[in-house]
């Protein structure tokens, strides 16, 4: 087992802890790919030649720094790829690694029991048409002609489907930093079930990333949304722009979108963040241009609100949808 999934478990409040905790993970290895919000992929090859460890035994050893230096737990998944390290990081619990065999036999008795959704770019939609046709787990999508799932979810898709099931496992863990995102949290003072304030902070959220993007003459390519709920469990749903954009608008419609399409019913709302991803220099960014002057005069409007908020402070000027609310 060389490739290690780790996420974090981070409060809230404490999601800019996150570069500092990829930093520990990068004195172990070069290889680390963050994945936001609060987790990350790290390569342990080198690692376990040069500490004379392997990554079983690797991990308890961040796992002890991360508690010693951050004052963070933390859940950690091994496995031969990085696809089977995140199945695995499902199964784990806080001070227990989960790891997956490396033999081919093991690893497919490990993944025949579990539910489709278990796999990286599985969504509900496709689980669910999977599970229509009696495709409820691993084991039985591994089992069904490579034919049937092509003609149920696509050729492309279905094949992938069939080798990640059978434990094929083709991935790879593609450094990256995590200073290519922003991030925007808004903690509610209690358990909050109310629609209204989720999507106040939503607003308050986009409106502070937007501001920053605009601030650093950057556009961002995707918007993640995370909702934390009150028994410390999250769902993150990230979408990607139909352009590059820095528009607190554009993004305050991604970011309700995205909540929407959560039917969330009386869900008890501990924290509600917002990250915008795949950050690139505004001047290199296109934008479709419109016959509509509304268009053109909120942007403007934009521009001169950002001028008062440089010189009167971020609260200068606010949305009228955040009058008389704490977000």
């Amino acid at each position: 087992m060389t490739i290690l999934c780790v996420r974090f478990q981070l409060p809230p409040i404490r999601e800019a802890d996150l570069p500092r905790l990829l930093g520990m993970l990068e004195e172990f290895t070069p290889v680390v790919q963050a994945l936001p919000p609060d987790g990350a992929l790290a390569d342990l090859r080198g690692a376990e030649r040069y500490f004379g460890r392997d990554a079983v035994e690797l991990a308890s050893v961040i796992r002890v720094r991360a508690l010693a230096l951050y004052g963070v737990d933390c859940v950690i998944g091994a496995g031969p790829g990085p696809m089977l390290a995140r199945v695995a990081l499902r199964a784990a619990e806080p001070g227990v690694t989960c790891a997956v065999p490396e033999e081919p036999d093991a690893i497919a008795e490990f993944l025949a029991g579990k539910p489709v959704g278990v796999l990286p770019g599985v969504g509900a939609a496709t689980s669910r048409t999977l599970a229509d046709y009696g495709l409820d787990t691993l084991g039985r999508v591994a089992a069904a002609p490579l034919s049937t799932l092509q003609r149920l979810v696509g050729a492309k898709a279905g094949r992938e489907l069939h080798e990640k099931a059978n434990g094929v496992d083709r991935g790879r863990v593609v450094p990256n930093a995590v200073s290519r995102s922003l991030a925007a949290e808004r903690p509610f003072g209690r358990d909050e079930l109310d629609p209204g304030r989720h999507r106040r902070a939503l607003l308050s959220a986009a409106e502070e990333i937007g501001a920053r993007l605009r601030a650093l003459e950057k556009v961002c390519r995707t918007l993640t949304l995370t909702v934390r709920y009150a028994d410390r469990s999250a769902t993150t749903r990230s979408r990607t722009l139909t352009e590059p954009t820095g528009h607190s608008p554009e993004l305050t419609r991604a970011a309700y979108g995205m909540y929407e399409a959560l039917g969330l019913q009386r869900a008890r709302v501990r924290a509600i963040a917002l990250r915008a991803e795949g950050l690139d220099p505004a001047d290199q960014a296109s934008h479709q241009l419109t016959f509509d002057p509304v268009d053109e005069k909120v942007r403007r409007i934009e521009e001169v609100a950002d001028r008062a908020r440089a010189k009167f402070g971020p609260r200068a000027v606010m949305p009228g949808g955040l009058g008389g609310a704490a977000a």
